[in-house]
């Protein structure tokens, strides 16, 4: 277990968690959890998906919100809902306040995909776009709840949302037999403090295994430093998960019952995704596919035991999964780029292509360079992007132009 801090135990406990699940009940779809044969191949040993990217309004975040909204006194609807959101909270709360005849209106950063505003503002959200950061939007909201009298859903550290996550793990106990480790993304820590209670109080051999972006490690730091710390701001593809500071809540239940933290990086979250969709035919966006980067990138010791991934959304603006599946083709060698020196003669570029497309490269785009990047005259520097089978054929593909008297650069 993580290390012990002095911050107090907050009271979520098992019997709140099968509680929020009984309260949900039908209202929030039963995911497939399918075993990946591929990944199971790749591990040696048995390892699932948990597919919460499939949920009405593509994330988990449903569990907690609908079960927060029916623990609400009359006097608390009435009041009005507000919330601040980077996506899919935002989603799930317009949908289920909706379903339920509440009004909310939801913060939500400049920055949000566009596809998880519009689909907020769809399901019947009035939504207002404010800070460029989560945390901005946060304030805004916050102060607007307290100036007007408003009922105030937190995206991650409310009691009400940790117990509705943790019917996640309820789920995967009665789906997958013998479940030996779980291994969750985190950005505030709803989902995996309330998975994780639920399922060290039902069995505490069961390993849970948190995952944070390498650009929003802000539960890992809390862990570290034994309290919530407030990060710096910066951009990830993990929108989803880009929270700056840990959760009062979530933080100590984090503490007494998730074994590990881990940290995975950007091209490492991409090729995650660039897996789900080649390999699993599935889609998930960047924070919906971290904990799998941590599991591909073998960041998790499975060791043969059965081992269940959530893949926890799947909310992402085409335009963003473009540059992700960019992202994973570099990090999987297939997407290469070089800087060649070659003679400024007619016939050189001729022969450079020669030996690349002797060796099944394909030059997918090209930029020249006179005057640039050290070029002698008589001499031209030129970029080439070329698609390829993988690693091992980049490195052959690099080393056939060395052979061939060509002076070249990796640009990573």
């Amino acid at each position: 277990m993580l290390s012990a801090t002095n911050i107090a135990m907050e009271r979520v406990t098992l019997d709140h968690i099968q509680a929020a699940r009984r309260r949900i009940g039908e209202s929030v779809y039963l995911t497939p959890c399918p075993q990946s044969h591929g990944l199971s191949e790749l591990l040696g040993g048995p390892v699932y998906l948990k597919l919460e990217n499939l949920q009405k309004t593509g994330s988990y975040k449903e569990r907690g919100a609908l079960n927060k909204l029916l623990t609400l006194s009359p006097e608390e609807c009435t009041r009005g809902l507000v919330t601040a959101s980077a996506g899919n909270h935002a989603q799930s709360l317009a949908y289920h306040a909706t379903r339920l005849g509440l009004n909310a209106r939801i913060w939500m950063p400049l920055t949000t995909p566009l596809v998880k505003v519009a689909a907020s503002r769809q399901y019947g959200a009035e939504v207002i776009l404010h800070g460029m950061n989560f945390d901005e939007s946060f304030l805004a909201a916050s102060q607007y709840s307290r100036a007007h009298g408003c009922t105030f859903i937190h995206p991650f550290d409310d009691h009400g949302v940790i117990a509705g996550q943790g019917t996640l793990a309820l789920e995967l106990l009665e789906q997958v037999s013998s479940l030996q480790v779980v291994v969750v993304p985190v950005g505030g820590g709803g989902l995996i403090s309330g998975m994780a209670v639920a399922l060290k109080e039902l069995n505490p051999a069961i390993q849970v295994l948190g995952v944070q972006s390498s650009a929003f490690p802000s539960m890992v730091h809390a862990v570290q430093k034994a309290r919530p710390v407030t990060l710096q701001p910066t951009t990830t593809i993990a929108d989803g998960i880009a929270v700056r500071r840990a959760g009062e809540k979530t933080l100590p239940l984090i503490q007494r019952y998730v074994d590990d933290l881990l940290v995975v990086d950007e091209e490492e979250i991409a090729n995650a995704v660039l897996f789900l969709l080649e390999r699993q035919k599935t889609l998930a966006e960047g924070a919906g596919a971290t904990a799998l980067a941590a599991v591909l990138h073998h960041k998790v010791k499975c060791d043969g035991k059965v081992t269940v991934v959530i893949v926890s959304g799947g909310n992402t603006d085409v335009t963003l999964l473009a540059r992700i599946i960019q992202r994973g083709l570099v990090k999987d060698g297939r997407l290469l780029r070089l800087r060649v020196s070659i003679p400024d003669h007619p016939g050189a570029l001729h022969r450079l292509t020669e030996v690349i497309a002797s060796h099944q490269g394909n030059i997918v785009e090209t930029s020249y360079h006179r005057a640039f990047h050290g070029a002698s005259v008589g001499e031209t520097v030129i970029d080439l992007t070329m698609e390829t089978r993988g690693c091992s054929h980049s490195d052959a593909m690099t080393a056939a132009l060395a052979n061939s008297g060509y002076s070249h650069q990796r640009i990573v």
